[in-house]
């Protein structure tokens, strides 16, 4: 019986992971990256929402990036709850990045990470250069 709940388990999982589609040459391809205890999307592309939330694909040329970032905080903190989302829980972090040289066939990495209760956001080449360095429009609880 454990045997047949686990491999049942496991075709549930199988079935929830679509793959990704193929990358179009004419088009730069953009991974987005955090580590596993965070949750990143691709939220807006060019002030339009994405509805691809795994990765970016765009034209050559310049591109505005929006992405939400989500992570666990622990309580503590010493800001008010009001105005910094105060304790701990999850919290989300809307975070933008303006590139003006997305070139087609490329592939860049959008990695997204966490200093103390704020977001950070850089755009990788594919040699592992930092090529921008994001914003971070909103934090909270929400």
């Amino acid at each position: 019986m454990p045997r047949i709940l686990a491999c049942s388990l496991l075709l549930l999982l199988g079935g929830c992971a679509k793959t990704l589609p193929a990358a179009d040459p004419d088009k730069a391809w953009i991974d987005l990256y955090t580590i596993a205890r965070n949750q990143l999307s691709a939220n807006a592309l060019d002030g339009r929402d994405w509805a691809q939330g795994r990765y970016f694909e765009v034209s050559p040329g310049a591109h505005h990036l929006q992405v939400r970032l989500q992570f666990e905080t622990s309580g503590g903190g010493g800001g008010s709850r009001e105005h910094d989302g105060g304790g701990g829980g999850t919290r989300t972090c809307i975070l933008a990045l303006d590139y003006d040289h997305f070139e087609a066939g490329k592939k860049y990495q959008l990695k997204a990470g966490t200093m103390g209760r704020r977001g950070w956001l850089r755009l990788y080449d594919e040699q592992g250069g930092v090529l921008s360095r994001g914003k971070q429009l909103r934090c909270g609880a929400f």
